[in-house]
């Protein structure tokens, strides 16, 4: 069964890679006439994201990307920028940088 889901409840919800990293929080929803076309994600203090975009505040993951909605978010792990471990470097991505 399709359960529905109000953009509104999806404000601030914790998202997760599904290898089990936490991505950050939802910040906004990015919609076309009527579909969602992506959400915009914030690199909080302790995700996986701030390590990776260093100084910038989130990135813009494609609906495509999003596995599942519930009480969080789970999405692929190919939305998750690429990261090498040194401070500057970054690989290409499907997530645009916000």
């Amino acid at each position: 069964m399709l359960k529905m889901k109000k953009i509104s409840d999806t404000f601030d919800m914790k998202v997760f890679t599904d290898t089990g990293d936490y991505f950050g929080d939802i910040e906004e929803a990015l919609l076309t006439q009527s579909k969602v076309y992506g959400w915009r994600v914030r690199a909080t203090k302790n995700s996986f994201l701030t390590k990776v975009l260093g100084s910038a505040k989130g990135v813009v993951v494609p609906h495509q990307l999003v596995k599942a909605m519930g009480d969080i978010m789970i999405i692929s792990k190919a939305a998750v920028p690429s990261y090498s471990g040194e401070e500057g470097e970054e690989g290409e991505a499907p997530a645009e940088a916000a």
